[in-house]
């Protein structure tokens, strides 16, 4: 019998709940959109998903993370596609209009 997946309610951290195999709607296919458009503003009503959009970025785009890109992407849309401008296949060099960091 397969053991139930959990559902972090209130959890903001992309890889944590890579982490712990937790239930979230794969948003990844986003990624390719938003390398497509010159300026980002996020306007969304709170407890709709910002932070945690903003964490899956980070961890798609920040270096630190390069070499953890099966662990926290497998099984994505943008696994199986990833696109040009992820740092570990262009040298580690950052996208040129990505968010870093968390807004309080």
């Amino acid at each position: 019998m397969e053991k139930t997946r959990p559902i972090l309610y209130g959890v903001a951290d992309y890889a944590q709940i890579r982490k712990k195999n937790a239930w979230f709607i794969d948003r990844t296919a986003k990624i390719r959109d938003l390398e497509n458009i010159a300026y980002t503003v996020f306007l969304r009503p709170r407890r709709f998903g910002k932070s945690l959009l903003v964490s899956m970025l980070r961890a798609y785009y920040d270096v630190q993370f390069a070499d953890r890109f099966e662990e926290f992407f497998a099984g994505t849309d943008i696994g199986s596609d990833p696109t040009d401008e992820r740092p570990g296949r262009i040298h580690g060099t950052l996208p040129r209009s990505s968010t870093y960091g968390r807004a309080a």
